[in-house]
């Protein structure tokens, strides 16, 4: 004879919190790479852009910043299409979204200081990078990802305004340090 065993409110609690932290990791896990990614590429562009002004005193090589998302995106997509299929759960979900919203941001408010109103741009996007890097650390209830963006979005608002010129690009070059530097905690603490 079967028996039907109903589970306690407590297990049932119990379930529903190990179903979410798996999954928590699981993302933490997924994500590291493309904090890898965008680290990688952020360092090397601002870098490149940094010694062309620096060297050229020019600050129209500032137009390769278009450079960054037309690599990314696709090294993105084709990275993603490898990776072991997991199902979209909601915080997998409003992480996408805020860096997608991020990057929507960063590409038309360049866009817009290019072409219609000149404005303090690197002040805008690191601090909206750093916004939506510790929001993702929120997200992902990771202290690391938190505190790496506070540091690149008040260290980097801070720098913006105290610096200018090409030297500029140097904070961005820093801020794709911490974003690699993340990735690996990210790699080793949830292999």
């Amino acid at each position: 004879m079967e028996q039907n065993k109903e589970m306690t409110a407590s297990e049932s609690l119990q379930l529903i919190t190990e179903t979410f932290n798996k999954n928590r990791k699981d993302i933490l896990r997924g994500s590291a790479k493309y904090f890898l990614l965008w680290g990688a590429l952020l360092t090397a562009v601002s870098l490149v852009i940094y010694l062309l002004w620096h060297n050229t005193g020019k600050p129209q090589w500032n137009f390769l910043w278009f450079a960054m998302p037309a690599i990314g995106y696709p090294l993105a997509a084709l990275m993603g299409k490898y990776k072991t299929v997991q199902p979209q759960n909601e915080v997998s979900k409003m992480l996408s979204y805020v860096w997608s919203v991020f990057g929507a941001f960063a590409v038309t408010l360049s866009a817009i200081a290019i072409t219609l109103v000149p404005m303090h741009v690197t002040l805008i996007i690191v601090i909206i990078m750093g916004l939506a890097e510790c929001m993702s650390g929120v997200l992902l209830k990771n202290w690391a990802i938190i505190i790496a963006g506070f540091l690149l979005g008040i260290g980097g608002a801070v720098f913006a305004m105290t610096v200018m010129g090409e030297a500029q690009l140097l904070f961005f070059t820093l801020g794709g340090l911490l974003l690699l530097v993340t990735g690996l905690i990210m790699k080793l603490q949830y292999k």
